[in-house]
């Protein structure tokens, strides 16, 4: 048995319109890894941020290795044992890996002296990294071992990690697995949120479920099945995604020879990129992140122009059209990035609606908004898509990340659009909401509508893609039937084999 570590007692904490946390109370062991499972919405996240010293609880307590523990700040957190990897990174591309890590610490060693510190622990836990290399030239996966080390650097009783593998390859989870264990057999508790079930059931110890702001349950993750888990936390069965046997219409969208400098510094040019997709077709593009994902998006969505032919829908070129244009002619898409791109984090839901809607649901006319319709779009949004939020005059930031992204998706599925691109469509998101998502997406398909989904998450795209390609160093793999391929060869397209000898459909 496991001493405990942190013990919670009744934290609770209200915001206008709703209680995101009520009267929840549970134990962490020491050496033990934690996991806080819930709907988008339920309370993890504020949970998480009273523990690490951001949000002040209005009743309860909390007590660190039996002494009372408030942490007033981060700062008095972190002073405590406490680190936290947030879901977001909050790395400066222009700076190195050292000068990121010193911005985080109270009182930073010379960077000489930080740089050896920082090769050593990283070679300790199995996560090589160069203090010299400049954050804008790393991969996600190394990214998030940059803010790894700087919690490790910190000597923490206690780590916090949210949703870390959901910009990782399958082998780049292994490693950070490893690591995990390695630090929970030196002692260190783990607190890990995810919506990856199966990753859930494979690292943790115990499970603390969260709905609608309470503790309604725990689990032993290696016990419990991903399904019964799944229902623990929405608090009734749910159906899986569903396929439909349907025949492909003509071409839809075809892309041809589409090659882009990146607009960035630190971005990644495309290259020759070729593909066309039917009418009823899902193609599924995976890769590892900051492989062009984020380009091709907007090379398609008309936010980056190309050469007029490179792009075209049904037949018609469109590569020198913007998104407004695109949009009207049936081309949508919902970027990755949901606050800010995506959506207007200051706007109303009303307001967010109209950004991408006013063409195709006539919500303007003749230059006046049709306040009324946009308010009606918005609901029929909400309700459709099981949006967790007050109303639909609330502001988009105001949503947790997963709902804010089923407001999203469901801005542009209920469009009917002839092409939809989407990026990332499940991120963060929970998995009854992940499996509604990707049956929108099935059902859209169904009904004519060609699908281009963008995914770091491969057990996506096998569920719902019919034909697959990975983007690697702004390259596109050869395309194939998703239906029949190996981890191998997936492994191999994402690692950039180009010239793999396969079969065309």
């Amino acid at each position: 048995m496991t001493s405990t570590l942190l013990t919670i007692s009744g934290l609770t904490k209200a915001y206008p319109g709703v209680v995101a946390n009520d009267d929840v109370s549970f134990d962490i062991g020491v050496g033990e890894v934690h996991a806080l499972l819930g709907e988008n919405g339920a309370g993890k996240s504020t949970l998480v941020k009273m523990i690490y010293g951001l949000v002040k609880p209005d009743r309860g307590s909390m007590m660190l290795k039996g002494a009372p523990f408030s942490p007033a700040e981060p700062r008095a957190a972190r002073a405590a044992g406490v680190a936290m990897v947030f879901q977001h990174f909050s790395l400066f591309d222009a700076l190195n890996v050292a000068e990121n890590i010193a911005l985080g610490m109270e009182k930073p060693p010379k960077q000489r002296d930080l740089a050896t510190r920082i090769r050593d622990v990283s070679e300790t836990y199995g996560l090589p990294l160069d203090p010299y290399r400049v954050v804008g030239d790393l991969s996600a996966g190394e990214r998030q071992r940059v803010e790894i080390i700087r919690c490790l650097l910190q000597d923490p009783k206690l780590l916090i990690m949210d949703e870390p593998t959901s910009v990782l390859t399958p082998q780049e989870v292994e490693i950070l697995f490893a690591t995990l264990r390695k630090l929970t057999a030196e002692g260190v508790s783990i607190l890990y949120i995810s919506h990856k079930l199966e990753e859930i059931r494979a690292l943790c110890d115990a499970a603390t479920i969260l709905r609608l702001g309470r503790n309604v349950g725990t689990c032993v993750p290696r016990e419990t099945s991903a399904r019964e888990m799944a229902e623990m936390m929405v608090g009734s069965a749910f159906e899986a995604p569903a396929r439909a046997g349907k025949d492909l219409g003509d071409v839809a969208l075809e892309v041809a020879g589409l090659s882009l400098a990146s607009p960035g510094a630190f971005g990644t040019a495309l290259k020759d990129i070729h593909f066309a997709v039917r009418q009823g077709e899902i193609l599924g593009i995976g890769g590892v992140a900051g492989n062009g994902q984020d380009e091709l998006l907007a090379a398609l969505s008309g936010e980056l122009l190309s050469d007029a032919g490179a792009v075209a829908l049904n037949g018609r070129p469109i590569g020198r059209l913007g998104p407004n244009a695109r949009r009207e002619m049936g081309l949508l898409s919902a970027p990755e990035e949901r606050l800010g791109h995506a959506a207007a984090p200051d706007m109303s839901l009303i307001e967010n609606a109209l950004l991408t809607g006013a063409s195709r649901e006539g919500l303007m006319r003749r230059g006046f908004l049709k306040w009324t319709a946009a308010r009606g779009f918005a609901e029929r949004i909400i309700d459709t898509f099981d949006v967790r939020t007050p109303g639909p005059d609330n502001a988009a930031r105001s949503l947790s990340g997963g709902n804010l992204q089923k407001f999203v998706i469901g801005r542009e599925v209920l469009q009917r659009p002839e092409v939809l691109v989407v990026n990332q469509p499940t991120w963060g998101v929970d998995a009854a909401a992940a499996a509604a998502i990707r049956q929108a997406l099935l059902d859209l398909a169904a009904g004519g509508t060609a699908v281009i989904c963008i995914s770091q998450d491969l057990d996506e795209l096998m569920e719902i893609s019919d034909r697959f390609g990975a983007l690697n160093e702004g390259r596109l793999s050869d395309i194939r039937p998703a239906r029949g391929l190996s981890v191998d060869e997936i492994g191999l397209m994402m690692g950039g084999a180009h010239g793999m000898e396969v079969a065309h459909v």
